[in-house]
């Protein structure tokens, strides 16, 4: 059927890369934004996408081209036409899944052309039919791109769901890493990327999801969800060494430099990865861009952390030596984050020293016995009360 074609590709039905043009033009770095409306609108022209050409031009406060609508309109009514004209042969002289391959070629093309409300019905009055489980599967998959490509969650969340159901009725091995590389890229968008990171590294040796994005989109945000999330040791052994990861990195810019540098503790080097990264990567991810300034303070109280973890103290100067800083930076920052508990330090002003104070694990336990002692002390005597009345 449409849905899938050979060798395990799905179309790009919609065209997830429109959306991030859509995406750049609204909130990318200026200096990006005009090269991606020219390709936005050539791809609309050549994909006759008349009710998407509608809504980027509303969008956009852009002149509107009533010549190219009509044409594109006119185009649309023609090919949806061909889809109906073959659904009716289908019936009259054909079986079920002729009907439903016409009537699936109907609802991709409503995808394709930007049409989410008409897709959206079309898809639904197949769904009522009697349709193979790997057919009802490709179906919500292409929910959840249409809800990616509109940036809809309330789409892509239920029906990230609705496929764990399906698949575990007996979707096949491709379909159920399928899933997690989905799945992976909506717990990016909100911010898990403990959750992400584990899906992405499940299926770097098993990814084809190239509907969504392309290996090497997938790589980065791999190793990207990884470093914020993980433990150095596993960092080292899932990352650092994962040959998937190696066999392309080199042709990601910055993303070597980057993750080699945090764990080689070359931190001077490592701010200036995070700058780039900063650039070239969150701030042109429609996924990321939204989790930017969270994802460049966590990253920054990481490499701190596994700097002071190394020393009982430390000179303040010796410290923005080492990110190639000034001591003024490193002060203020540091003191931002020990406010906030969020490093085991304290900064001794006086004679220019960090002194770590790192929790006592034993120490902790005790507090935590003692407190849960207390409850128990608490509920026995209210019990106690109680009893005697």
């Amino acid at each position: 059927m449409s849905a899938v074609i050979d060798d395990n590709q799905v179309p790009k039905i919609p065209d997830l890369a429109l959306a991030h043009q859509r995406f750049i033009i609204n909130q990318g770095p200026v200096e990006l934004r005009e090269e991606a409306k020219n390709k936005l609108f050539e791809a609309i022209k050549e994909n006759n996408m008349a009710p998407f050409y509608k809504v980027m031009v509303e969008e956009l406060q852009a002149p509107f081209d009533q010549a190219l609508y009509d044409s594109m309109v006119a185009k649309n009514e023609e090919e949806l036409k061909k889809f109906d004209d073959k659904a009716v042969d289908a019936e009259q002289n054909q079986g079920e899944t002729e009907i439903n391959e016409a009537f699936l070629s109907k609802a991709d093309y409503y995808a394709k052309i930007g049409d989410k409300e008409n897709a959206l019905a079309a898809y639904e009055n197949l769904l009522k039919r009697s349709i193979t489980l790997g057919t009802r599967i490709d179906i919500v998959f292409t929910y959840v791109r249409i809800g990616f490509f509109f940036n809809d969650n309330s789409l892509v969340r239920p029906n990230i769901e609705k496929l764990r159901e399906l698949i575990e009725q007996g979707g096949d091995w491709d379909r159920r890493n399928r899933l997690k590389v989905y799945e992976g890229v909506y717990l990016m968008s909100i911010r898990d990327f403990k959750g992400a990171a584990s899906l992405f590294l499940d299926t770097l040796s098993t990814f084809t999801s190239t509907e969504i994005m392309s290996y090497q989109d997938f790589v980065k945000y791999a190793v990207l969800t990884s470093l914020i999330s993980m433990k150095r040791v596993d960092i080292k052994k899932r990352v650092l060494d994962a040959p998937e990861i190696l066999e392309v990195i080199s042709d990601i810019p910055h993303l070597e430099d980057f993750m080699a540098s945090l764990y080689n503790c070359k931190y001077a080097q490592f701010f200036r990865s995070l700058a780039a990264i900063e650039q070239a990567y969150l701030r042109t991810s429609r996924y990321l861009l939204p989790h930017m300034r969270y994802y460049i303070r966590e990253m920054r109280i990481q490499a701190y952390a596994q700097l002071l973890e190394s020393y009982r103290s430390l000179t303040v100067t010796s410290m923005a030596q080492a990110f190639g800083v000034s001591e003024e930076y490193i002060d203020k920052d540091l003191y931002k984050f020990i406010a906030a508990g969020r490093l085991n330090c304290v900064i001794d002003k006086v004679n220019g020293i960090i002194e770590t104070n790192r929790p006592d694990a034993k120490n902790a336990q005790y507090q935590a016995v003692i407190k849960q002692g207390d409850l128990l002390l608490n509920r026995v005597q209210k019990l106690s009360r109680v009893i005697d009345v």
